[in-house]
């Protein structure tokens, strides 16, 4: 019984590291493939993707952005701005919950 589960083990080891290893060879291609598009976008977006430290595609794919166009781009933006306003108010809400929560814990129970 312990040879099968060592052997099981094994192979579960074996399988985990071959996964491993193909999602390490499919990041360092798209990590060269990424670099490659860089050296091709020229030297200014080159600069603006160092100062911002996101690729042209990177922001299109954040932002949803198919073909650069101010409209889109902007509008996009706006709609994400609001999840990060929504994610600022709900954290002020829980802050205001856990202050009552502690001021409840420190009144004696009548």
């Amino acid at each position: 019984m312990a040879k099968y589960l060592a052997q099981i083990i094994v192979m579960g080891v074996q399988v985990v590291g071959r996964a491993f290893a193909r999602a390490l060879r499919q990041e360092f291609a798209a990590s060269r493939a990424a670099a490659d598009a860089r050296g091709r976008a020229g030297h200014r977006s080159a600069a603006a993707s160092n100062l911002s430290g996101l690729s042209l595609q990177e922001a299109q794919q954040i932002l949803n952005v198919s073909k650069l166009s101010p409209e889109e781009v902007q509008k996009n933006y706006e709609h994400l701005f609001k999840v990060v306003r929504a994610k600022e108010r709900l954290d002020e809400e829980l802050k205001i919950q856990a202050q009552e929560d502690r001021e409840k814990g420190q009144m004696p129970h009548t």
